[in-house]
């Protein structure tokens, strides 16, 4: 292991410090076991894949206002209308 050294602000370290004695572990396995938690949800939601679902938002739009409410309903009409249309 490599030790080293950060800043935190004094509210930080009192409650690394008490959620440590809590759980009965060291501040330094506190911080490691956050770092492994960030760490993965990094992997799991990378920032680009986060960045390309906000650009979609409010891109699509309708003047329906129960989508939310009759999503399956739109779909089936749109795919009956595709079939139709022989596309």
């Amino acid at each position: 292991m490599i030790r080293t050294q950060i800043q935190m602000e004094d509210d930080q370290i009192e409650w690394l410090r008490a959620e440590a004695r809590a759980r009965g572990v060291s501040v330094s396995q506190l911080i490691r076991e956050g770092v492994a938690l960030f760490r993965t949800l990094e992997e799991r939601f990378p920032e680009d894949k986060k960045k390309r679902a906000l650009a979609a938002v409010g891109r699509f739009s309708s003047d329906a206002s129960d989508v939310s409410e009759r999503h399956d309903d739109y779909l089936a009409e749109a795919f009956s209308e595709e079939a139709r249309h022989g596309k």
